[in-house]
């Protein structure tokens, strides 16, 4: 079973943007659970304005931060301004690999990324363990049920 966002019920994948609250996940914006991050996005406008940052492989071209188009009608942004594809996922890897941006940025930026990958795998684990002791405790209840049963038949046979 997959760890489901508390807001919307939707699976949250490793790629997706999330939030924690009280213990609880749930995507940053369930319209958009892939979204950059305010963080990221900064990133790319701050260090990045001056050159491409996603690659789409329909049209085979480069694309700049203010280059790419949005969805006027949804809610999706990042989008290839000739065919439409979504490019955040290229241009997040871009984030994590560009040489203009420091060492220290990047590296920093990583580590949060990573971070929130590791709490939904956490999470993952943590529901799995808990599901696999509910079961057992299930099949315990139910073996002690049917010997309370069976102490109880053989008393009135009595």
């Amino acid at each position: 079973m997959q760890v489901k966002c508390t807001k919307c019920s939707e699976p949250i994948a490793l790629s997706d943007v999330i939030e924690s609250s009280d213990g609880r996940l749930s995507h940053m914006d369930c319209q958009r659970p892939r979204m950059l991050t305010v963080e990221e996005r900064a990133l790319l406008f701050v260090y990045c304005f001056g050159h491409a940052v996603a690659f789409c492989l329909n049209c085979d071209l480069r694309f700049r931060m203010a280059e790419l188009a949005a969805d006027a009608l949804g809610s999706r942004t990042n989008l290839c301004p000739h065919c439409r594809r979504d490019l955040t996922q290229s241009a997040r890897a871009h984030v994590y690999s560009c040489a203009i941006l420091p060492a220290e940025v990047r590296l920093k930026a990583q580590a949060v990324r990573e971070a929130a990958q590791h709490l939904v795998k956490e999470s993952q684990q943590l529901r799995d363990t808990s599901d696999v002791l509910i079961r057992e405790a299930e099949a315990l209840l139910f073996e002690r049920l049917g010997s309370l049963r069976e102490a109880m038949s053989q008393r009135t046979a009595f």
